[in-house]
């Protein structure tokens, strides 16, 4: 069994005021940083929520408008459809990951999530169908709330991970970047 890496790429930027996931941190977009980071450490990728040139795009199940969490539902169904024990998931807007954070999400063992950043984490697609189950019938579409209810365990890092959600937070990893 394999690792599928997703990009949670759903969102709307309304707090940004354009597509952020297209603006650029160097020579690459957001989206583009991610992808790559997660084809460094996973066997296949997936972007949820939108389509991507040259990469799988996954539309969000049980449908779209679900958050997160619908996008983690698509990664999951299709991981379990495609062989993979796992899915490593990220965000498009946080460009600065740790290097290690993959192996150290693994030494804990799925389900885990970061805690203050309960996109990113590593969950087993053996609960694909319990999640689109829970998202058609719960009110609670809360990344936090999910992993509560499959006794998710939360790493906790040194140091805040950097997410860009405002031009602002993409202008400061541009100064760190130089």
């Amino acid at each position: 069994m394999t690792l599928l890496g997703a990009v949670l790429a759903g969102g709307e930027s309304r707090r940004f005021g354009s597509d952020k996931l297209a603006a650029r941190l160097g020579e690459c977009t957001l989206l583009d940083h991610a992808i790559a980071w997660l084809a460094a450490r996973t066997d296949a990728v997936v972007v949820c929520g939108r389509d991507a040139a040259g990469t799988m795009g996954l539309t969000d199940l049980p449908a779209p408008g679900l958050g997160p969490l619908g996008g983690l539902a698509a990664a999951l169904d299709h991981a379990r459809r495609h062989g993979h024990a796992t899915v490593l998931t990220i965000p498009g807007d946080t460009p600065d990951l740790p290097v290690d954070l993959a192996e150290r999400l693994a030494e804990i063992g799925a389900p885990v999530f970061v805690r203050g950043c309960p996109v990113i984490g590593l969950w087993p697609s053996s609960c694909a169908d319990m999640l689109i189950e829970h998202l058609m019938q719960s009110e609670d579409r809360s990344m936090r709330g999910w992993a509560r209810t499959i006794d998710a365990q939360a790493l906790t890092l040194p140091d805040p991970i950097p997410n860009v959600n405002f031009p602002d937070d993409l202008a400061a990893l541009r100064r760190t970047e130089r």
